[in-house]
């Protein structure tokens, strides 16, 4: 299998996949299909292969030119294997394409039985759709709509948090002990109800918010900072918002006032410097040194790393990851892209860590927060 060049950027589309997990098929098609099936693009013509138990809903939700049904192809190979392959390769015999491109998450086994076949095949690495980064208004509304909505969420459970007593040093609620999977479970119910799907949220109370993908377990303790990193999907869009804040029920010692107030300051710095045509490594190495003037190193102590040691932000979409990076990597940011801008700095030594994120558009101009709600530590 051959990688994508300047020569085969004619060459037609093929991708084999479910449009529920793979954000590629999902714009291209504009449809959820659980299972997977199959797209052809042509330069002037987009066509979807189904079964019969999509193929009626496919004809009136995919945004296609054709769709085509799987059974009719399987029809047409009698006396060779029944294989999704062989029906795939008859489509493309049928339509004169003996080259195909596909994206680099292509199943192998599926382009070695097309090599086998007599098709070539091409990959194209991320973002396999050059426009998909770029969003459109009507993507820009999606994703405003999810965010307000995992908003709404968070300002539930800062609610919880703040109306809690504290008991020998823990937070209480109604129903006693309050934590990190009570509050992750609001949350879910919170967005499940309106239309959302949140899954792996951080809820982590003191030291465990110093590993960032740390989801939280236990009773949340008084006086810590505690991380919400919230990032739910739209069941009928698809589109993510991924927003984090850093609470606590005070008082809380000066030392974490100071880490927030700085991550605070940073993210700030950062969100000041998007705009189109900037490198995203300058953002990202712009706070590096801003925190290192704070004087707050990053490096290992005590065998953990400590400090900011991820990056800046990064792309999201219809994936919680995508392009563009803010990081180490040099990525130019375009009109269109939706980024998150989230510095943090961790101290295992301290007992804590702080990170706060927002979900910024970048526009003509300069660029547009999504983010409107408080960035208040203590609740």
């Amino acid at each position: 299998m051959s990688s994508f060049d300047s020569k085969s950027n004619q060459d037609p589309i093929l991708i084999i996949a479910n449009s529920e997990n793979d954000a590629d098929m999902l714009y291209a098609t504009g449809i959820f299909v659980p299972d997977p099936f199959t797209l052809l693009q042509l330069r002037d013509r987009k066509i979807i292969m189904m079964n019969d138990l999509e193929i009626d809903r496919a004809r009136s939700q995919a945004k296609v030119d054709e769709v085509v049904s799987l059974t009719e192809y399987t029809d047409k190979i009698k006396g060779k294997e029944n294989s999704l392959i062989n029906s795939v390769v008859e489509l493309l015999h049928e339509r004169d394409v003996h080259t195909i491109l596909v994206p680099n998450r292509f199943p192998f086994g599926y382009a070695e039985q097309l090599r086998d076949r007599g098709i070539s095949v091409n990959y194209k690495n991320d973002p396999f759709w050059d426009d998909r980064p770029l969003k459109t208004h009507d993507e820009v509304t999606a994703i405003s709509e999810v965010s307000k909505t995992t908003e709404d969420a968070l300002k539930m459970v800062f609610g919880i948090l703040s109306e809690s007593t504290v008991k020998n040093g823990f937070l209480q609620g109604p129903e006693g002990q309050i934590t990190s999977e009570y509050i992750r479970r609001q949350l879910h119910i919170f967005l499940l109800e309106r239309d959302c799907i949140a899954q792996h949220t951080i809820v982590a109370g003191g030291i465990q918010g110093c590993d960032p993908h740390n989801e939280g377990k236990g009773p949340l303790k008084a006086g810590e900072p505690i991380i919400i990193d919230l990032f739910p999907k739209s069941t009928k869009t698809g589109y993510f918002a991924d927003i984090t804040r850093t609470v606590a029920k005070g008082p809380v010692p000066d030392i974490f006032l100071r880490l927030y107030d700085t991550v605070l300051e940073a993210q700030q710095k950062a969100i000041s410097l998007v705009k189109p045509g900037i490198d995203g490594r300058v953002i990202h190495e712009s706070i590096n040194n801003f925190f290192k003037k704070q004087g707050y190193n990053t490096g290992l102590s005590n065998g953990r790393m400590q400090g900011f040691f991820h990056g800046t932000g990064h792309g999201f979409g219809l994936e919680i990851h995508e392009a563009p990076r803010i990081s180490t990597i040099s990525q130019t940011l375009q009109v269109g892209h939706a980024v998150t801008i989230e510095p943090g700095l961790y101290y295992p030594d301290l007992g804590g860590g702080v990170r706060i994120e927002d979900n910024i558009i970048i526009t003509e101009k300069n660029s547009v927060n999504l983010t409107k709600i408080e960035k208040d530590l203590v609740l």
